[in-house]
């Protein structure tokens, strides 16, 4: 805990398999349980000061887009004070993509949020979570880190929240940016290696207070052999304003699917062409029913974002009144992941206070 003028890291606990342990009265199942206070004891404290507040406790799989608004407003309201070096999240693996990369596009601070978890229950015999808290409070509390945005660190190693995925359910290495290098690496021991320093996107607006009632509905849908045009129909009819497909290969649908693409644009839906894929761009090539098709029913290419980041930056580009040619346009930009020349770029620098 910090005291007096100490910098420190804030340690915000959102619950999440780090803070989970087998409860009988659930039947035997995993809950999150454990208080941020109880996670940082855990990692045996260390030489840097922490301050915890307790966000909430939730399994990651059960959040909503509030939710995930409630932790980025945390994130930033820790930051308030110059005295906090950095930020470290705990959060559930299921969706720490989709929280990270909110994170990310609307981080205007030159220090480090950086987010992490566990694979193994605080119970387990061998829990990997103490060890990932105290690498990623390294990693907040590293210079090194900070103008980089959003960041997650995992199993020793460090990645941009843009583009990074959960690539295995139960392994201990849960992590991996398949279109781009790791960000760096944390030992053991803490000590911190970060590659160059990539420009940056400029940060998104916050949503204002109230913005995230009645928030824009955004579907995700997915393509598959035989997929007909029930499930987007179903969307609309529920009254999603934003949807996105999650193509096959490079973006590729069926002639079923991009008639109802096209239907869906028409009465004004913004309709984003994702991939299941796990690594590579989505590009429009072919036509009877793929990518060419699609394009010109109105859907948007996702470029190198999946179905979870792109879900949520449509989201977030409804919930604060964009049209679609300011979406579009995002996405042609963000869907790089890091700015390529020309694009519009944020060149922050570290708080003189």
């Amino acid at each position: 805990m910090s005291s007096g003028d100490d910098q420190y890291v804030v340690l915000l606990a959102t619950g999440g398999t780090i803070a989970s342990r087998n409860s009988a009265e659930s039947g035997g199942a995993t809950i999150a349980e454990d208080s941020g206070e109880v996670l940082l004891q855990s990692t045996g404290h260390g030489s840097v000061p922490v301050k915890v507040i307790d966000v909430m406790r939730k399994g990651s799989y059960r959040l909503t887009f509030p939710d995930m608004l409630e932790i980025c407003s945390a994130v930033r309201a820790a930051l308030r004070n110059p005295l906090a070096v950095g930020v470290v999240v705990t959060h559930g693996t299921d969706t720490t993509e989709e929280t990270s990369y909110l994170a990310d596009l609307l981080h205007d601070d030159w220090r480090p949020v950086v987010f992490t978890g566990a694979q193994f229950a605080a119970d387990h015999p061998s829990p990997d979570g103490p060890d990932n808290l105290r690498r990623a409070i390294a990693v907040a509390a590293s210079p090194e880190a900070g103008g980089r945005g959003a960041l997650v660190s995992f199993a020793g190693k460090i990645f941009h929240a843009a583009g990074v995925q959960k690539v295995h359910t139960t392994a201990h290495a849960a992590f991996d940016s398949p279109d781009s290098d790791p960000a760096g690496s944390v030992t053991e021991a803490g000590e911190v290696s970060m590659d160059a320093r990539p420009a940056r996107f400029a940060p998104l607006p916050a949503p204002r207070p109230g913005d995230d009632v009645g928030l824009p509905r955004t579907d995700v849908v997915a393509s598959y052999p035989g997929a007909d045009a029930v499930m987007i129909e179903a969307a609309l009819a529920a009254g999603a304003v934003g949807i996105v497909l999650e193509a096959t290969g490079i973006g590729n649908a069926n002639p079923v699917v991009c008639t109802a693409v096209a239907d869906a644009t028409a009465v004004g839906a913004v309709v984003v062409t994702s991939t299941r894929v796990h690594a590579g761009p989505v590009v429009p090539v072919y036509g009877t029913g793929g990518g060419k098709d699609l394009l010109a029913a109105g859907a948007i290419p996702a470029g190198l974002l999946r179905p979870a980041q792109a879900r949520t930056l449509l989201q977030l580009l409804l919930t604060l009144g964009m049209t679609r040619p300011h979406i579009e346009q995002h996405f042609h930009l963000r869907g790089s992941l890091v700015p390529q020349e020309n694009d519009t770029m944020t060149a922050l620098t570290p708080s003189k206070g």
